[in-house]
């Protein structure tokens, strides 16, 4: 299902060919809070073999962005195996290159939303379930839900792999302002000012995902959230959440620290 990316701009590193300063402690820290978030993905189950992918912009370069390499899994990568990749295809640090889509959609994401400086993309399996049935896929009926309320996109014109920019551009234009959006018959998209509301908001996402699908298997009505009480949790839960985010982004770095702590490597 992965494909690797074949685009005549792709170059290898020129070592003196005005490289911009990529050693910097905050390039680094970025690395390895998304190296963390990859890590706790895969003990969540989160990723799809080697098909899914997450992406930063660099700390300083609104034109690089950090993403992970093809051909890896999740659970096997750190800090150091990450690549930094231009708009245009060149890898300007690390081995390898990026998966195809991986290139097209996030340096499309990247370039066309510059808010948009953490983008993670999963089929993880119960978002992606309720992204194929029919209606919006949240219903807002969960407490958890409601940390998403208002803030979901429904891509619902699936056009095959994005195996070029056109793809990529199209699933920019149908983000809109949202911060998650639902691919239809493919998976799901979550968008965020730093690497830590990205990793919350993923993680919350499925959780919400999860207990809806287990709501419907009982085979009885589920009933959503009056949309007044709705909004107002939703702005109860946000005014709280980049701090709620950042200790979230914190413990999974300690229990990874404890366990397998060659993540920074």
């Amino acid at each position: 299902m992965a494909h690797a990316l074949d685009i005549p701009s792709v170059a290898p590193n020129i070592p003196g060919a005005n490289q911009p300063d990529l050693d910097s402690d905050v390039v680094w820290q970025a690395r390895v809070d998304l190296a963390a978030c990859f890590r706790m993905a895969a003990r969540y189950g989160l990723e799809e073999g080697i098909c899914n992918h997450f992406s930063a912009v660099v700390p300083g370069y609104d034109d690089l962005f950090i993403v992970n390499p093809y051909g890896s899994a999740f659970r096997e990568l750190t800090a150091s195996k990450l690549l930094v990749c231009d708009f245009h295809g060149n890898v300007v640090s690390g081995e390898g290159q990026p998966e195809a889509t991986a290139f097209y959609i996030h340096a499309r994401i990247h370039k066309r939303l510059p808010r948009a400086k953490v983008a993670f993309h999963t089929h993880m399996p119960y978002a992606t379930a309720l992204s194929m049935t029919e209606g919006d896929p949240l219903i807002f009926a969960g407490q958890t839900a409601l940390k998403f309320y208002g803030r979901t996109a429904f891509d619902k014109n699936y056009n095959g792999l994005a195996l070029d920019e056109r793809e990529g551009d199209r699933i920019a234009a149908a983000v809109g302002d949202a911060d998650v959006v639902f691919m239809k018959h493919h998976g799901v998209m979550v968008l965020a000012p730093n690497i830590a509301e990205a990793w919350d908001d993923l993680y919350f996402l499925e959780r919400a995902c999860q207990v809806q699908t287990l709501a419907l298997s009982t085979g009885r009505e589920v009933l959503p959230v009056d949309p007044a009480i709705a909004e107002a949790a939703y702005r109860q839960m946000r005014e709280g959440d980049p701090e709620s985010a950042r200790l979230h982004l914190a413990a999974i770095k300690r229990t990874l620290d404890a366990e397998e702590p060659q993540y920074r490597d």
